[in-house]
């Protein structure tokens, strides 16, 4: 059925509804970690190999790229020197540049990072004195994230000195939260009923629902709107310009592919996505928007098929209006 026509049956109103929570990964996210390091080092530097101990911070500048800044300190290391065994002391702080991999929510996330360190360390020579190297940094790890605020880490760090041409490395685990990154839109507000008492209805009207399905399709566990989307997309929004008393309800699905969980989450953003595209591009009222998902419970074609999969990933928009 095509949209227009489809929407010219949709006169009425529908009162909508919608219920959000704040979503902690993503885009303006913050996260805090503590972390525990075995450090293997270069046999030249005569140092032992050791732990070190810390934390970091980080900030999401996008959905999968993180600025992260982090210190630590070490322990038990010793150094055999011209003047004896001694007891190394010292830190290292390092900034990196993390991408991640996959999309934010519950379960796995791999990464790999980038950037640089400084490390300042005391009794590695028989001088006075601290010995400080300037690191370039690179790593990959895995995050498992057990809630949307709580993950687990578990990374593999090189480090090659710039000053002293030595090579060395880390291998750690870390435990961390998540939180304060981009918001789902807040709940819409639900319109009071009027008492019984003042209502008098002089004929009953009987609601019809009528279905529309956008041809708004996503690739492969992604929730972006391509451009080519934008034109059901807008089709619906100059509709519900045209009866400003119209209400929509925007329909997410998945193929098969995934875990149940997963799924009905990436729904959820994909409808949300439209509906995002209907408030922020096309200037529609947020409160007469209602964005759900129905992860892969809902297929209109053959899971088993690639093609049937690419019809899945869709999202349709329900609209309820009154019978004439």
């Amino acid at each position: 059925m095509k949209l227009k026509s489809t929407l010219g049956l949709a006169i009425g109103s529908l009162l909508a509804a919608s219920s959000f929570g704040v979503f902690a990964q993503g885009q303006g996210a913050v996260e805090t970690e503590v972390f525990a390091k075995r450090y293997f080092t270069d046999s030249v530097r005569n140092m032992d190999n050791g732990n070190l101990f810390g934390g970091s911070v980080g900030y999401f500048l996008t959905d999968d790229v993180s600025l992260n800044l982090s210190y630590g300190e070490y322990h038990d290391i010793r150094s055999t020197t011209a003047t004896g065994n001694k007891n190394v002391k010292g830190n290292l702080s390092s900034l990196d540049a993390v991408y991640h991999f996959g999309t934010p929510g519950v379960g796995l996330r791999p990464y790999l990072s980038a950037g640089m360190g400084h490390q300042s360390i005391s009794n590695l020579t028989p001088r006075t004195g601290r010995d400080r190297t300037t690191f370039a940094n690179i790593g990959a790890g895995v995050k498992y994230y057990v809630t949307e605020n709580l993950f687990a880490k578990a990374s593999v760090d090189g480090m090659h000195g710039f000053d002293n041409h030595q090579s060395e490395w880390m291998a750690g685990v870390g435990v961390g939260l998540n939180f304060g990154g981009s918001t789902k839109p807040a709940p819409a507000p639900v319109a009071e009923p009027a008492p019984v008492e003042e209502v008098v209805y002089e004929e009953v009207v009987e609601a019809e629902a009528v279905r529309v399905e956008l041809d708004v399709k996503f690739d492969f566990d992604k929730a972006e709107v391509k451009r080519d989307s934008y034109s059901d997309i807008e089709n619906l929004a100059e509709f519900m310009k045209q009866f400003p008393q119209t209400a929509t309800t925007v329909e997410g699905h998945t193929d098969s592919v995934g875990n149940d969980a997963y799924n009905q989450k990436l729904s959820e953003r994909r409808a949300g996505a439209v509906r995002d595209v209907l408030v922020n591009q096309y200037g529609v009222e947020a409160n007469r928007i209602n964005a759900v998902g129905y992860g892969e419970a809902r297929p209109v074609a053959d899971n088993a098929t690639r093609e049937g999969r690419a019809i899945n990933r869709r999202v349709e928009a329900a609209v309820e209006a009154q019978a004439q």
